[in-house]
């Protein structure tokens, strides 16, 4: 495992983004906290590119703009794309099907006209595909022992290596109400802008709604999230914290929350 091929064919296809990206990590809660991302973005008007994995019955469920999933012509051009960027290279690298596929859907989100891009975390976050892109805003959402294999057999190990995907002094936000220490000191050493729940923000409830507070902001009278129960409300209140933290580049309105 590592970035070095993918990078070398990242560089020839010349992707770069624009606009804020926001990557999301994590044991569990990848895909909903995407999820809640990208339907608060679009409900402030914002155009959203968002990359989840794995699909359920279509490869376009990993590519959607604006809420859409994108069409297979362009897919197929972006695929092209690729291979000509991997083929222009002296030595040209061998990319696994995660890797080729995770490239072509970022440079179509990077040749659109988008606001903000999401981008989920096949596995881990330090080796993983996506991270060959430079987050403005890191989301961790648990951490618990997934991918032994290849990840390690604590979660120490494990949080260690979902922490990779925090840069310095750009957002690093963990949902985990148990933060592993490994995650926390990386962060640190790095000089990323830690957001812990429970000590950066937090969130309260009854039956009928729920309110969130951080760093000087609140938010109350909030309606629950379609998917009910608190690991959610974990999820949705570490969305609220970026999108706080990011709130000069995307701001967003108590009422698209």
């Amino acid at each position: 495992m590592g970035l070095a091929r993918i990078t070398r064919v990242k560089e020839s296809l010349g992707l770069k983004f624009a606009c804020p990206v926001i990557t999301v990590g994590g044991t569990n809660g990848k895909g909903s906290t995407c999820a809640f991302l990208e339907s608060i973005l679009l409900a402030a008007g914002y155009k959203v590119a968002c990359h989840t994995s794995p699909h359920l019955l279509r490869f376009n469920e990993r590519a959607r703009m604006n809420g859409a999933d994108v069409s297979d012509a362009d897919l197929l051009k972006a695929f092209e794309r690729v291979e000509q960027a991997r083929c222009r290279l002296s030595d040209p690298p061998t990319l696994t099907y995660f890797e080729f596929t995770t490239l072509a859907i970022m440079d179509i989100f990077a040749n659109a006209s988008v606001d903000a891009v999401i981008l989920e975390v096949g596995m881990g976050g330090r080796l993983d595909a996506v991270n060959i892109v430079d987050a403005d805003c890191a989301i961790v959402t648990s951490i618990d022992l997934d991918h032994m294999a290849y990840l390690g057999n604590t979660r120490e190990a494990i949080a260690f290596e979902k922490a990779g995907i925090f840069r310095t002094k750009a957002i690093a936000i963990c949902a985990d109400p148990m933060p592993p220490t490994s995650l926390i000191n990386h962060a640190n050493a790095i000089g990323a802008d830690l957001w812990l729940m429970g000590k950066d923000y937090s969130f309260t409830g009854d039956q009928q709604q729920w309110g969130w507070t951080g760093r000087g902001k609140r938010f109350s009278g909030l309606g629950y999230p379609a998917l009910r129960g608190a690991n959610q409300l974990l999820n949705a209140s570490a969305v609220i914290a970026a999108l706080i933290a990011l709130h000069d580049r995307l701001p967003v309105s108590a009422q698209d929350i």
